[in-house]
């Protein structure tokens, strides 16, 4: 394997939290439920629970979700379990999940993302609601096909200039 890595910049915080609310916000658009529609944060929460799991973790993760319950309505928890279980497991693997290309990564993550979304929907079922339809889970799949372009989206800012310059220390 005999890829290039680059060397990151450490994360600025302030970027951290202002993807988090891009994302709250394009979940919040009034786009409906359409079908293949991704959880923006249930992606950027993953995103930064691989790479940088000891600034977000599972209380921010617990936190939106609750956010996410009160703007959808929607029985009070069920979106903050499965954040907080996407957090875990995100957690769990993130160091073997960083070593593989972002197609690798997107494999990866595929199984989380799809537990994200069979969560609320096995939730919603046990308390009564109407069966949504099969296609309610392709949204796991679209996040995961939307993993190699937030990979570099959210990893621009970290990576340093390709041309050297004298007054640089690195």
């Amino acid at each position: 394997m005999n890829r290039l890595h680059h060397i990151l910049l450490p994360v600025n915080p302030l970027f951290i939290a202002l993807s988090l609310v891009v994302a709250f916000v394009l979940n919040l658009l009034p786009w409906g439920r359409l079908i293949g529609m991704p959880d923006f944060v249930a992606l950027v929460v993953l995103f930064w629970n691989i790479h940088q799991p000891r600034k977000v973790g599972m209380g921010i993760s617990f936190a939106l979700g609750l956010l996410m319950d009160v703007h959808d309505a929607s029985l009070f928890g069920e979106h903050a379990l499965a954040y907080t279980l996407l957090s875990y497991g995100a957690i769990m693997i993130h160091r073997r999940v960083l070593w593989f290309s972002l197609l690798g990564q997107a494999l990866h993550v595929l199984p989380l993302l799809l537990l994200a979304q069979i969560v609320p929907f096995t939730i919603r079922l046990m308390t009564g609601a109407a069966f949504p339809g099969w296609g309610y889970l392709i949204d796991g799949l679209v996040e995961a096909a939307l993993w190699p372009v937030a990979s570099l989206l959210l990893l621009a800012p970290q990576k340093r200039s390709a041309h050297n310059d004298d007054t640089r220390p690195i």
